[in-house]
């Protein structure tokens, strides 16, 4: 039965968008009625993601009968400038009032509230009405008078642009190029509408690639393009052709590990699969691999389906599915197990890269913790898989960092070094070099860009040598490791993965349109260049959470910022990158859990060290190891750890302390961070904060109160002292202006140790709030302060609040964030996207030559702003 909606629905067309998209519209609504006759007359639900409000006017009449229209989003603030004048007009003067700027959103929003006052009928038609829902959604607001434009941001990964002029009360939609080019503006005045601005677009590259259209899907790329490709091969199976391909053409040193030369065709293989099968079933089990070999190889299978009859006919069956009515789970399984991955690199050059005694060295903390615990992890999953394909191949991955001759007493000046814990995993380190010769001194994980041509070709050379061949894989790690990674990626034809750890542009607020006034300190042209090309030349790109990607309701993501943004006077991105591709993957790290256990775990506990870690937080002699004393060993401890530089903002904590007497009389508060002497860092940001947290443990008195300690890079001890602290019914604060993940956090409640941290980053989607943790504001120190004192007071009333919230938070980390769990996925991930690789390789070479322009027009010539670091 047709329903009786289908002969209503029309489309009217409002731009120039391709008809083809009108058509696939039109057949979309037409496919809904005639699925289902439910669709009445009176009642239709229409959604569609993929067309933005002003492109399209959707139109469905109804036989009663009735117009629907979805208004553009011009239309809306002209209906509502219409309708409420005079309440608008001085609001958007208020905004011109304050000259020349970028408003952010809540100066917005301060301004509204502040014209609305008490009156709930302007409430009702200015805050909740179209024009106040714009303004809750809007990001900024650029003003030049008399124009205020707003980047609206409908829901995440989705924006709009709409410029007012105040004076004149008209209205003007902008595209993306229009808005950047009046932002421009700001910085260049009037005379920037250069009409042959380089700009950046990436879009049309990607029309063919396959994209989710809702924001719940981001980040779950791979899964979406499992449907995507299962979809294809089901519809058509001339598509199946690749997959042949694909197995026959897969050897590891010449010699095939799926399918040999007696299968040339699809249906060669499904009788081939039926007679293996058939044979094979009727085997226990348990039979190794070697006793039915030579019978099945005969049949045109190869080592690499499994090492026992029972995984090599769970393989078979899945491909017989595949080939008979392929799904997306059968396919993510069946390429998972592929056997593809035997030589893996993982790059990070700067900083000094280590197992010992680097931790709390400038630029060297998380990303370094979190490699090595990947790594360990990666090598035995690895060796299980390798185990279970039935293959007899010894894995290597090397991480690759830089050689720092003058190496303070670390290993960075060793060539090779094997990971402890491991038996196939090195440290591989190449100098960084320049016409002058070897550098030898650490320099700034800003400065390394002149270096980074050469250490590519440097270090591939190094690999090729190491492993006596290519790698199959390649992860690159933070804006330097990722463009070393694209660089030998784009030589090697191999699978890249990108892993930023933080992306800077969003660290420093306005460093893009004003990037001028931080490059002769930043560098950021090279930096944000890098990570364009390095975002869209990988294959897939993870990241620990979901906010890296996209953000908030009312944050931007570290990649959506990347979408559009502008450097006056060099470039402005139009199309950067778009979170909807299906190359994000949400992947999180746990912790090593042979270092990072639970409190309760008495037996393990290395009660050994509990005399230096007494000595450490109580000692009353002072040394040039810590400043500031305990002098009530009674309290609870409220603790924290992190490199002391701005964005972690140990200072920040410090002042909040200090400000809350409360606190102050519940917990003495301890801070490991950086060094204590401004003499003995050469990092200008941790000088700049040195001074800060010596003038505000004066200034507040904390003597007494307060322990600040120098870095410390005993990882074993630094997991009991997590403990330790739990043993006093303390906590963990992470107070971070942003954190891209929260590393120290997952540490932290891993021991059971209730932990207080930023929900400005990848912590808000660690803890729950209220349950498994707290989530503070650094941006509202107060109530920070007031939700630790609160937690701590109910903790002195009732001390099972306290063993709540560590049950809790042990059992977050249980569910979602284990090294077990995240190579499990890694190693699928290189499996499904190795071969969307090999199955899209026409459409990527488009992109990568685009990219190789840009590289050697752009950013050779940016790389040359940037001095060569001197070792004097």
């Amino acid at each position: 039965m047709l329903s009786p909606l289908h002969k209503h629905v029309t489309l009217i067309r409002n731009s120039s968008k391709e008809t083809e998209q009108i058509n696939q519209t039109r057949l979309l609504l037409l496919s809904l009625s005639l699925l289902d006759s439910r669709i009445t007359q009176s009642s239709f639900l229409c959604q569609f993601d993929q067309f933005k409000a002003g492109s399209f006017f959707l139109w469905i009449i109804m036989s009663n009968p009735r117009l629907t229209r979805i208004l553009s989003m011009r239309e809306r603030v002209e209906d509502t400038l219409s309708a409420h004048r005079n309440e608008l007009v001085a609001l958007l003067s208020r905004y011109v009032d304050q000259g020349k700027g970028i408003l952010q959103p809540h100066n917005l929003i301060d301004q509204l509230e502040s014209i609305i006052g008490d009156d709930d009928a302007r409430k009702k038609t200015l805050s909740d009405g179209p024009f106040g829902e714009i303004l809750k959604s809007a990001m900024e607001a650029i003003v030049i008078p008399p124009f205020v434009a707003l980047a609206v941001r409908p829901r995440q990964g989705v924006w709009e642009y709409v410029r007012v002029n105040v004076y004149e009360l008209s209205v003007e939609q902008l595209t993306v190029a229009e808005y950047l080019c009046f932002k421009e503006e700001l910085v260049d005045g009037p005379s920037s509408s250069d009409p042959f601005r380089l700009e950046l677009d990436f879009e049309p590259f990607n029309a063919n690639v396959p994209r989710p259209s809702r924001s719940s899907s981001i980040g779950n790329g791979v899964q979406f393009l499992n449907r995507h490709l299962s979809s294809v091969m089901f519809r058509n199976k001339d598509c199946l052709e690749p997959l042949l391909d694909f197995l026959r053409v897969h050897k590891y040193k010449g010699h095939p590990l799926m399918l040999n030369d007696r299968i040339q065709s699809i249906s060669r293989l499904q009788s081939q699969l039926r007679k293996a099968e058939d044979h094979i079933s009727k085997l226990p089990e348990e039979t190794p691999f070697s006793e039915f070999e030579y019978s099945i190889q005969g049949m045109g299978f190869e080592k690499g389906w499994g090492d026992t009859a029972g995984r090599v006919l769970e393989m078979m069956y899945l491909l017989s599915d595949i080939l008979q009515a392929p799904d997306p789970s059968s396919l993510e399984k069946f390429l998972g197990r592929v056997p593809m991955v035997f030589n893996v690199v993982i790059l990070s050059p700067h900083g000094y890269f280590g197992q010992a005694n680097v931790l709390g060295l400038p630029d060297t903390g998380g990303q370094v913790v979190y490699i090595l615990d990947q790594v360990r992890a990666l090598e035995t999953e690895m060796l299980l898989r390798i185990k279970r394909q039935g293959l007899d191949i010894t894995p290597r991955i090397l991480i690759v960092t830089r050689l720092i001759p003058d190496a303070k007493g670390t290993t960075c000046n060793q060539r090779l070094e094997r990971v402890s814990g491991t038996e196939h995993t090195h440290i591989l380190r190449v100098p960084f070099r320049s016409d002058k010769g070897i550098l030898r001194k650490w320099i700034s994980r800003f400065d390394v860009w002149p270096y980074l041509e050469n250490y590519a070709q440097d270090a591939a050379s190094e690999i090729i040598g190491e492993l006596q061949g290519l790698p199959d894989f390649i992860i690159g790690n933070y804006s330097d490791g990722n463009l070393v990674a694209s660089l030998m990626a784009h030589k090697m034809g191999v699978t890249q993965c990108t892993i930023a750890h933080a992306l800077e542009k969003t660290k420093y607020p306005d460093s893009d349109i004003y990037w001028k006034d931080f490059d002769n300190k930043y560098h950021f042209s090279c930096q944000f260049t890098a990570d364009l090309i390095a975002m869209n030349n990988a294959d897939f790109i993870i990241t620990s959470t979901y906010q890296e990607i996209a953000g908030t309701k009312n944050t931007v993501g570290q990649y959506e910022s990347h979408g559009a943004f502008t450097l006056p006077g060099l470039y402005r991105v139009v199309h950067g990158i778009d979170v909807f591709d299906p190359k994000f993957n949400i992947v999180s790290p746990g912790a090593d859990m042979t270092i990072y256990f639970p409190f309760t775990e008495k037996d393990k506990r290395l009660t050994a060290l509990h005399g230096s870690i007494e000595e450490m937080l109580y000692s009353p002699k002072q040394t040039d190891e810590h400043v500031g004393t305990l002098s009530d060993r009674s309290k609870p401890i409220l603790f924290s750890m992190a490199r002391l530089d701005k964005v972690k903002n140990i200072s920040g904590l410090v002042e909040m302390y200090g400000k809350n007497a409360t606190l102050r009389e519940l917990v003495n508060l301890v801070v490991i961070a950086g060094n204590i002497d401004a003499s003995k860092s050469k990092d200008r940001e941790e000088i700049t904060e040195i001074e800060k947290m010596h003038n505000l443990i004066k200034t507040y008195e904390l003597e007494g109160q307060v322990r600040w300690i120098t870095a410390q890079t005993n990882r074993a001890r630094n997991g009991e002292l997590y403990r330790y602290i739990a043993d006093t019914k303390g906590a963990f604060a992470q107070p971070a202006f942003y954190e891209a993940f929260g590393l120290t956090v997952v540490e932290a409640m891993t021991c059971g140790l209730p932990t207080f941290a930023t929900l400005h980053g990848g912590p808000a989607e660690i803890i729950e709030h209220g349950v498994s943790g707290f989530h503070i504001d650094p941006y509202h120190p107060e109530q920070a302060g007031n939700i630790m004192a609160e937690f701590f007071q109910r903790c002195k009333e009732d001390p099972n609040h306290w063993n709540k919230v560590s049950d809790a938070s042990l059992q977050r980390i249980y569910e979602r964030y284990t090294w077990k769990i995240y190579s499990e996925r890694l190693m699928t991930l290189a499996g499904v996207y190795g071969f969307w690789k090999y199955v899209s390789k026409l459409e990527r070479r488009e992109t990568r030559r685009y990219l190789e322009m840009f590289y050697i027009l752009k950013f050779r010539d940016l790389v040359k702003t940037v001095p060569l670091s001197d070792d004097e």
